[in-house]
């Protein structure tokens, strides 16, 4: 059943992720004026996630640059972080990335003012997110 399904950010995870994002109008919109780049995380629970799983994302002008598995010490402008379980619910669209901020589901490091004014991109992010076939770790 999981067989076509990507392991959530892993290298070819976010390989497909990066092809849909650069081949969505919405997104390019969406994020015409966006600089930034992220560090998607999620964080240890002790169990199925023992340390921090993180990809590496350069989002600029509507366009994704980069994208990789970040290494331990990597850096980047904004760090977008909560636990496999949000992630999950994240991707299900049961909650949206600024209610996830909000509610405290998730933290970010980084300008909160520049991220809520671009809310309509963050969530043509997650929008795109949920079109990869994804599993996540303890599937």
């Amino acid at each position: 059943m999981n067989e076509n399904k990507l392991l959530f950010l892993s290298e070819d995870w976010l390989k497909r992720f990066m092809e849909l994002l650069n081949s969505s109008q919405e997104y390019e919109e969406a994020a015409k004026g966006w600089e930034g780049d992220f560090i998607f995380q999620i964080d240890s629970d002790g169990k199925t996630v023992t340390e921090p799983i993180r990809a590496y994302v350069d989002l600029w002008h509507g366009k994704c640059r980069a994208i990789h598995p970040a290494a331990p010490g990597e850096t980047a402008q904004y760090i977008y972080s909560g636990t496999l379980e949000n992630w999950r619910k994240l991707l299900n669209r049961d909650i949206g990335p600024i209610k996830a901020l909000v509610s405290r589901k998730f933290k970010i490091k980084g300008s909160m003012t520049t991220v809520m004014r671009y809310i309509g991109a963050a969530q043509e992010l997650v929008a795109t997110a949920t079109r990869v076939s994804t599993r996540f770790p303890d599937e």
